[in-house]
């Protein structure tokens, strides 16, 4: 992923809402969202390039989704992909803060991340390009993007502020919480982070909606989980000619941060 933003244990009927925007090369092989053939238990997205995910969720209650950390100053070969982070939380028996534990000796052999793990005793989040240790996040709205956990880049701003608007309405309604993923304005050129990347690519990345010849957004998730674990998810697809297939599921999963009731 590469925008995210959530509120966890800040909406009456909703312990988790989550949304996300995939930000991607059109031309790299991707799955959408479904149940994989060789693991029916993983709900995710799937990179058929390097064969991890972006964002998925298992039927044990597992949650976790990726970004990469950008920083076109820093070149690195021979890393582990990212999105092998995410597979093996899925795959594995491993709860969250053990697999983090474990994680934490090998990260730097991973491409540059910002990684969120749940499970039924909370929330987690952990960057490879930090000097902190895992975090267990406590209730709030907070924004993920390319860099560290809610750094104030224009576009995290947005979304947060919106999702933090939708909590308070009246009505909760799918398609608006989607809508405020869907804003292609750019950040003014005084706004951009400088993270080593050309202006003109700084600058079109800057949108929440991304929509350029050969990148952009291609995918627009939404998941809400109730107390009792009820979870809905829907995904939207886009492509280089534009919107695409839509996936919705409606799961009953162990939820996450129970055991912190």
């Amino acid at each position: 992923m590469c925008l995210i933003t959530f509120a966890y244990r800040s909406h009456p009927e909703y312990s988790l809402i989550l949304l996300a925007n995939r930000d991607e090369f059109y031309q790299r092989p991707t799955r959408a969202m479904n149940f994989w053939q060789e693991d029916p238990n993983i709900l995710a997205g799937q990179d058929l390039e390097q064969g991890g995910t972006w964002l998925g969720l298992n039927k044990a209650g597992k949650f976790t989704t990726v970004t990469n950390y950008r920083n076109g100053r820093e070149r690195r070969d021979g890393l582990r992909s990212r999105g092998h982070l995410t597979r093996d939380y899925l795959t594995g028996d491993t709860n969250a803060t053990d697999y983090l534990a474990t994680l934490t000796a090998e990260q730097q052999r991973y491409g540059a991340f910002n990684l969120l793990l749940g499970d039924q005793q909370g929330l987690h989040y952990l960057s490879n390009r930090s000097n902190a240790q895992p975090q267990r996040l406590g209730a709030g709205v907070y924004g993920l993007s390319n860099a560290l956990l809610d750094s104030p880049w224009p576009k995290l701003q947005k979304v947060k502020q919106g999702l933090k608007a939708a909590l308070h309405a009246s009505e909760l309604s799918t398609q608006s919480l989607i809508d405020i993923m869907l804003d292609p304005t750019e950040a003014d050129t005084h706004q951009l982070p400088d993270t080593g990347i050309s202006a003109a690519w700084e600058k079109s990345l800057s949108a929440c909606f991304i929509r350029i010849p050969e990148y952009g957004t291609r995918a627009t998730t939404l998941l809400m989980q109730k107390p009792d674990g009820s979870t809905y998810i829907r995904e939207q697809n886009f492509d280089a000619q534009g919107e695409g297939p839509c996936h919705e599921y409606q799961l009953d999963l162990p939820p996450i941060g129970i055991s912190q009731e």
